[in-house]
């Protein structure tokens, strides 16, 4: 068998996903609101789904059957890393008024500001929902 050069893994092994079904589904439950698009990197739609009750509902009743494949899709498009996907996501759904997820990613002075304004009087809050993939993979993918 011959060696692999360095950098260059098993593609037989499966990797640990980034963006996990199962919160997805946790965040399918607030869906309505779209929390679960904008985990798995789809803020657009996630706007949409916020503005529209998930599509009256409807889309949100489709989405119980398509988070698996989102999930696929967000696990191939973000890299892993030192910090973890969903453990960020989980903390800014329910605390990121507080910025706790800010602290989680090593973003200690945005921490202290959204902790002390209210995630910048909600707007550094609605900021985060949009962009927070993108964060935790500049985190994840810096030296």
């Amino acid at each position: 068998m011959a060696a692999r050069p360095a950098g260059v893994t098993d593609p037989s092994r499966q990797a640990e996903p980034t963006h996990p079904a199962l919160i997805g589904y946790i965040f399918w439950i607030l869906g309505f609101t779209g929390a679960h698009r904008f985990y798995f990197g789809r803020p657009l739609t996630g706007i949409l789904w916020f503005f529209t009750g998930g599509l009256l509902l409807i889309g949100w009743i489709v989405d119980l059957f398509l988070i698996p494949s989102m999930a696929d899709v967000a696990s191939r498009r973000y890299a892993p890393g030192r910090y973890d996907y969903s453990v960020a996501w989980l903390l800014q759904v329910f605390l990121g008024i507080f910025g706790i997820h800010r602290f989680y990613l090593g973003k200690i002075i945005s921490g202290v500001v959204w902790l002390l304004t209210g995630g910048l009087f909600g707007l550094g809050y609605i900021y985060d929902m949009l962009t927070l993939n993108e964060q935790i993979e500049e985190a994840n993918t810096a030296p």
